[in-house]
């Protein structure tokens, strides 16, 4: 049988060498193929991979707020409801509590009991900035430093100063460098803010967030959690409490979890996302649909080599039949032929769709002020993507003659070539 094969493969060689500019275009037809597979492919999976990474950075991986995702009914509703309702209630206002979050302490200790999870309390809030006549809106974020650096990557995305500044300073506010800009200010500089509840306070600037990180915004700023309480009158108040987890894909369960147990909304980054997400799974559908007709317009070439073969070899067919050759050993021999001109492709396309991942790495572009590269996924998964789908369809091709071929009756070919 191994000798049969290896004949098989030997009769499949010498039709390849005898068209040799043939074969070459075959050959590179599939190494185009593949290699352009390989550049788009990395570029939008590692652009992907790099906008999920920034989703789940540059936020808590659950966000646990004050607020009840599903509010108790009105008391007319719950007693006078259902379907024989004696009365309608419409156009109510619900009561607006600022209480924050009820025992706080305890879900923030649920959190940490929580394997790979670490929690970190903050109270958010508005105030004005006022600086020459000047006024500019700023939502505060009033934290922890040593556990907000733990749960979300803000700390990285600094310009000037660090977190631990806030605690070094009196008053001290981390702002995004585009509001330090339209007021004017600079690090150490001085600036009033006033919360709603009238309070007044002189802030000092200790650090600034890197323009472009939209994930925290250039309209929010950072204090010290008992210097934002005090700043908006809500002593021992938070209203928020960020997780991060060891395995982000599981903040999902986690929130749930945490929901189920305490009432209070618990939103993932997966649920903050899903608008993201949901485009993401439709790009990745275009993309391989694409990548996908690059490669199979390449088989085209392997389907003519082939079908060019086989017309030219219907003598040399008909007198392999009649030494005892069966049809599936003819088929063999095509589809061998058609499997070798992908693999050979598929080498010659992995080079050239490295080369062209270098060349795409290389670029640099100017973002924020500053130059980054193109994130690319040179993972050895696209390659064998590229490969399967190349061998799959070149076989696929070269077998559709091939078979056709084997079906010939060799006594017709003889009789014509007399």
């Amino acid at each position: 049988m191994s000798s049969n094969l290896a004949l098989l493969f030997h009769i499949a060689w010498r039709h390849l060498v005898v068209r040799r500019r043939q074969t070459a275009v075959a050959i590179g037809g599939v190494a185009v193929g593949v290699g352009f597979f390989l550049a788009v492919s990395a570029l939008m999976v590692g652009s992907q991979n790099d906008f999920i990474k920034t989703l789940i950075s540059a936020a808590p991986h659950i966000i646990i707020y004050d607020e009840l995702r599903s509010p108790p009914p009105q008391p007319g509703v719950r007693i006078y409801g259902g379907a024989d309702a004696a009365v309608a209630l419409h156009g109510y206002k619900l009561r607006n509590e600022v209480r924050g979050i009820k025992d706080w302490q305890a879900i923030l200790r649920t959190v940490n009991d929580t394997p790979g999870a670490i929690g970190s309390p903050s109270l958010s809030g508005a105030v004005t900035l006022r600086l020459g006549g000047r006024e500019e809106p700023l939502g505060i974020v009033g934290i922890e430093p040593g556990l907000e650096s733990k749960v979300s990557d803000v700390a990285d995305k600094l310009r000037a100063g660090s977190l631990d500044d806030l605690e070094r300073a009196q008053g001290g506010v981390i702002v995004g460098e585009e509001l330090a800009r339209r007021l004017g200010l600079n690090m150490g500089d001085i600036v009033n803010a006033t919360a709603a509840s009238g309070t007044t306070k002189p802030l000092r600037i200790v650090g600034l967030v890197k323009k472009g990180n939209t994930m925290i915004g250039q309209s929010s700023g950072y204090m010290l959690l008992r210097e934002a309480q005090s700043l908006l009158a809500r002593p021992f108040i938070i209203n928020r409490i960020g997780v991060r987890l060891t395995d982000a894909y599981a903040a999902d369960d986690v929130a749930h979890a945490l929901e189920s147990r305490y009432a209070y909304k618990a939103e993932s980054w997966q649920e903050r996302s899903s608008d993201f997400l949901s485009f993401l799974v439709t790009r990745n559908v275009i993309m391989y649909a694409v990548v996908s007709a690059i490669l199979l317009v390449a088989s085209f070439g392997i389907y003519t080599a082939v079908s060019n073969s086989v017309a030219d070899k219907r003598r040399d067919i008909a007198i392999l039949r009649s030494m005892g050759f069966s049809q599936g050993d003819l088929q063999l021999v095509f589809v061998f032929e058609g499997l070798a001109l992908a693999m050979a492709g598929v080498v010659v396309g992995w080079v050239l769709g490295t080369a062209l991942m270098e060349a795409l790495g290389s670029l640099k572009f100017p973002v924020s002020g500053e130059d980054q590269r193109i994130p690319l996924d040179r993972s050895t998964r696209q390659y064998l993507i590229a490969a399967v789908a190349s061998l799959l369809s070149g076989g696929i091709a070269a077998w559709l003659p091939a078979r056709k071929a084997a079906r010939v009756d060799p006594v017709d070919i003889l009789r014509g070539a007399i």
